[in-house]
């Protein structure tokens, strides 16, 4: 499988050298992963995927047992549990394709060595991190700041795709809404 999706990613989201991303690319392992399957259980500590196709969701249970869904990952995201990956620590979290995902894993060795021998991939990914941290206390915010109307048009504006092939109860969970709350927010935005 060509590499060229993965190389694209760096070009666009760095100022490193094209010889150095292809150094970069060669520690990366092609993976793919059919509808349903997981990237990641529950108690198994991540590795890092790049996303070249498909969509993959993360979840977790809530008290009752009832599945959550926490994150979506779209074609060109950097898929993994990020606390499991940098502390090597078992996650809590599962990772599930929602649809056939074709991507590059690379484990937290291969990563950390990479950190180690190349300074612009050092600043590469502390630039990721902190779009990332910002990423995630945005949706914190909103949680908290904006009504649930809101929270779905903000998906439907950064995430569309997500709509084309998650299931409405993943949607709706992630949005933090019933299943019936999410029905009639898309009625009232099909009247728009």
């Amino acid at each position: 499988m060509s590499k060229q999706p993965l190389i694209d990613f760096f070009q666009k989201n760095s100022d490193m050298s094209l010889q150095t991303i292809i150094n970069i690319t060669n520690h990366f392992e092609d993976r793919r992963f059919l509808k349903n399957e997981f990237f990641l259980r529950e108690g198994k500590v991540s590795d890092l995927l790049y996303l070249a196709d498909g969509l993959m969701r993360a979840y977790t249970f809530d008290l009752k047992g009832n599945e959550v869904t926490t994150n979506f990952f779209a074609k060109g995201r950097q898929v993994f549990d990020h606390a499991s990956f940098f502390l090597q620590t078992p996650s809590e979290e599962n990772i599930q394709a929602v649809t056939d995902c074709v991507g590059y894993s690379i484990t937290f060795e291969k990563m950390n060595a990479i950190f180690h021998s190349i300074p612009e991939f050092r600043e590469y990914g502390r630039r990721m991190l902190v779009k990332e941290l910002v990423s995630y206390k945005k949706r914190t915010l909103a949680v908290i700041n904006k009504s649930a109307e809101q929270r779905y048009e903000d998906l439907i504006k950064d995430d569309k795709e997500i709509f084309q092939s998650a299931h409405l109860k993943h949607i709706a969970s992630y949005l933090g809404v019933t299943n019936s709350s999410l029905s009639r927010i898309r009625r009232e935005f099909s009247k728009r």
